[in-house]
Order: C-alpha cells, then structure tokens, then sequence
C-alpha cells in the first residue's frame, strides 16, 4: 500500500505485557498481522486488525479481557 505518510516509518515490534493469560503483544508491518503470544508458549498472527489495535492491546488496563472482548472471533487468525 502506498499510502503512508513520507517521513512514517512503520515497524515490526512486540511488547511483554502483565498478564494470566497473554505474554506479548506485538505488530508484524511485513504481513500487516497483530501477533499475540499466550502464556502457554503458542503464537497467533490476526489479520484485518491494524497497528493502532495492537498498540491499544498493549497498553489495556486488563490484556485478557481486552482479547477476549476485542480480538477473539473479530479477526482471521493463524497459529505460528
């Protein structure tokens, strides 16, 4: 897509957030994917979600619940 604003560097990242059920939150600009890592170790890219959605997740007040009422069934998902 060429529509980014000149001097907009978009980035892949991920960040560890405090929660019982998610370990990190993170942004794949290559695959335009929100990548969601749980606790028990398995990865999941969603697709359809933007960047601002997983910066969002990363800084909700309970990570868990924002997955659940945000992202599961909302997105198309594949595991990694």
């Amino acid at each position: 897509g060429g529509s980014r604003r000149t001097g907009e560097r978009a980035m892949s990242w991920s960040k560890q957030v405090f929660s019982s059920m998610v370990q990190e939150i993170g942004w794949d600009d290559d695959t335009q994917e929100m990548l969601i890592t749980y606790n028990n170790g398995q990865q999941y890219a969603y697709s359809g979600a933007d960047e601002g959605t997983a910066i969002e997740g990363s800084k909700a007040p309970s990570v868990g619940q924002w997955v659940n009422t945000e992202v599961k069934g909302k997105y198309p998902v594949r595991k990694l």
